[in-house]
């Protein structure tokens, strides 16, 4: 579980972003309601989950590790790790967008 997630700063990056919490779940591969567990500090990011908040925020993995209270290392993801979540995020993307466009 996550030591201390810093709600106010990621609200706060989402909104000077015009984002959303459902962008920020879509684009790390993760259903609302795990992103809502997050929020509430019920369940720690993964490595990928943090790589895919920093990239949408535009700020380093360390930041948002240290806003999320994250404990685990973040290095543990190689390029294929990377790829996959990338992928994994695109394919939630799509969804979301073709969610929207219905």
């Amino acid at each position: 579980m996550a030591l201390f997630f810093d709600t106010a700063w990621f609200d706060a990056q989402l909104a000077e972003r015009g984002l959303s919490r459902r962008v920020m779940a879509a684009a790390a591969g993760m259903g609302e309601a795990d992103l809502t567990l997050v929020f509430k500090d019920q369940r720690e990011l993964s490595a990928a989950e943090v790589a895919a908040f920093a990239e949408l925020l535009g700020v380093a993995p360390t930041e948002i590790a240290l806003h999320a209270g994250v404990s685990t290392p973040l290095s543990g993801a190689g390029p294929e790790a990377r790829i996959a979540g990338l992928e994994r995020r695109v394919a939630a993307l799509e969804a979301e967008l073709a969610r929207l466009r219905r």
